[in-house]
């Protein structure tokens, strides 16, 4: 056998082959630093993971919701492998009502080593009392759009076919809270 060659046989050729032999030690041509890197990932394949848009993340970078990346040689973005959990801790915050302000400050607290939990909740709280209320207006809206459509087949009997009814100039919006309550107390 030839000194740094292996025989290998390959099954696409049916025969056995030469192959040169790779030296894997430290500082050759074959060891080139990245077994111990971070897997980092650029702004588009962040995005793609966290099923967001590339520039929904540059937003959350200007909003100090994540990190200022590192940059390539290229001057891409990038972000590490734990980005992909913070975009989607900051995905489902905002679909239960959280305001990108409000996460802005919850995750500068957690960053700096803090435990901001009791704000959360309290949060959390104002946002289901606000809920509460608004669910009490539709649920009075309706039933006034209810009594006003029964008022408009009223009327509607007893106009003819063609003739205007007048039922735009009938509407009455019933008063509703303008202002959601708001809790007492901390504040971020």
């Amino acid at each position: 056998m030839l000194s740094g060659y292996w025989m290998r046989f390959d099954p696409r050729l049916g025969r056995t082959s030469h192959q040169k032999r790779l030296d894997p030690g430290s500082g050759s041509r074959v060891d080139n630093g990245s077994v111990n890197q971070k897997p980092y990932l650029r702004s588009g394949e962040l995005a793609a993971l966290a099923g967001i848009s590339p520039d929904t993340l540059r937003h959350y970078e200007r909003m100090k919701l994540l990190a200022t990346p590192r940059r390539s040689g290229g001057n891409y973005r990038l972000y590490p492998p734990e980005a992909v959990d913070r975009v989607r801790l900051i995905r489902h915050a905002l679909a239960v009502g959280f305001s990108l302000p409000e996460l802005a400050k919850i995750l500068k607290v957690r960053d700096a080593g803090g435990a901001p939990c009791r704000q959360v909740k309290h949060l959390l709280e104002e946002k289901l009392l606000t809920m509460d209320e608004q669910i009490g207006d539709l649920v009075a809206m309706r039933k006034h759009l209810r009594t006003v459509l029964a008022d408009w087949d009223e009327r509607l009997t007893h106009i003819s076919k063609g003739k205007r009814a007048g039922l735009l100039e009938t509407l009455v919006v019933p008063a509703c809270r303008s202002k959601p309550r708001r809790l007492k107390g901390h504040a971020i």
